[in-house]
């Protein structure tokens, strides 16, 4: 009987244990974890896939970057400032007669510097420019201006400003060495300002064609008229001077311009304009005019 009661508490204890070990394994499956012996290492977590770090071709929002390599960046080049024109046609200032006495240097201005940039002033500087590779524009700019300057010298006074060849005034006509006169030899292409047999200023000047020849003899300035222009031709004639009809001593921007390739219409063409506003501001009416050869 004793043993019947023992055999049914041991089934009741096994009863109980199995009970429990279903209650946790209920436990452990609803938890979703993986139970592990007591005193087990941590385990190992798995390696995961490293996410690539952006590159400078990513494109934005996150795209994927450009299979190909970064592209090597070419630094820009700002292309060279063009040449600015300094003097050109038309111009009259002391650069330009500065100009012209530092062509004249070296060979490539055959005649007293004006200060008026005329058809012969650009020839001068197409020259130039030929000979040293640039473009002939027979216009001066910075840089055949720079090219100039380093090959040529600060020219002088009496570069800038040349005293005329006068033949004529070592032996002028005998007319000329009395008085007040404006002694114009046609043999030398010069006037001459003279105060009693004295030369005072000198100056080179051209005269008319064959077909508007400019009187020869012994005249006097009548009319003085500063800003004249001629109403027969309608061109201007400042600083005129007339000594026998129309025809006058007066300043021509052509004869500045052009040199001897041209004529007047019989007047006395004076090509330096300060020489002759200078003697313009001396000459008074009734002072002799002798022109000769």
């Amino acid at each position: 009987m004793r043993r019947r009661r023992t055999d049914s508490y041991a089934r009741r204890v096994r009863t109980t244990a199995v009970a429990a070990a279903g209650a946790l394994a209920l436990v452990t499956l609803t938890a979703g974890c993986k139970a592990e012996p007591a005193g087990a290492a941590e385990p190992t977590p798995l390696p995961t896939k490293a996410s690539p770090r952006p590159t400078d071709d990513a494109k934005p929002g996150g795209g994927p970057a450009s299979p190909s390599a970064t592209p090597s960046r070419t630094p820009s080049v700002r292309p060279s400032p063009q040449p600015s024109t300094l003097m050109s046609v038309g111009d009259r200032s002391k650069r330009v007669r500065e100009l012209q006495a530092r062509l004249r240097q070296i060979g490539h201005f055959d005649r007293s510097p004006t200060g008026y940039y005329g058809t012969a002033t650009v020839a001068s500087v197409q020259s130039f420019q030929g000979k040293r590779g640039l473009p002939r524009t027979g216009r001066t700019d910075t840089v055949t201006w720079e090219r100039l300057l380093a090959m040529t010298r600060k020219p002088t006074a009496k570069e800038l400003d040349p005293p005329a060849s006068t033949p004529a005034a070592a032996k002028p006509d005998a007319r000329c060495l009395k008085g007040r006169v404006l002694c114009i030899s046609k043999n030398s292409r010069t006037l001459s300002w003279m105060i009693d047999g004295r030369v005072v200023s000198s100056m080179d000047v051209r005269f008319g064609s064959q077909y508007t020849p400019t009187r020869e003899g012994t005249f006097s300035v009548y009319w003085k008229s500063r800003h004249h222009v001629s109403t027969l031709y309608d061109s201007p004639m400042p600083y005129a001077m007339f000594f026998s009809g129309g025809q006058a001593v007066h300043y021509s921007s052509d004869f500045a311009a052009r040199g001897y390739n041209g004529a007047s219409h019989g007047c006395v063409n004076v090509r330096d304009e300060g020489k002759i506003a200078s003697l313009y501001a001396q000459v008074r009416n009734g002072d002799k005019v002798v022109i000769y050869w």
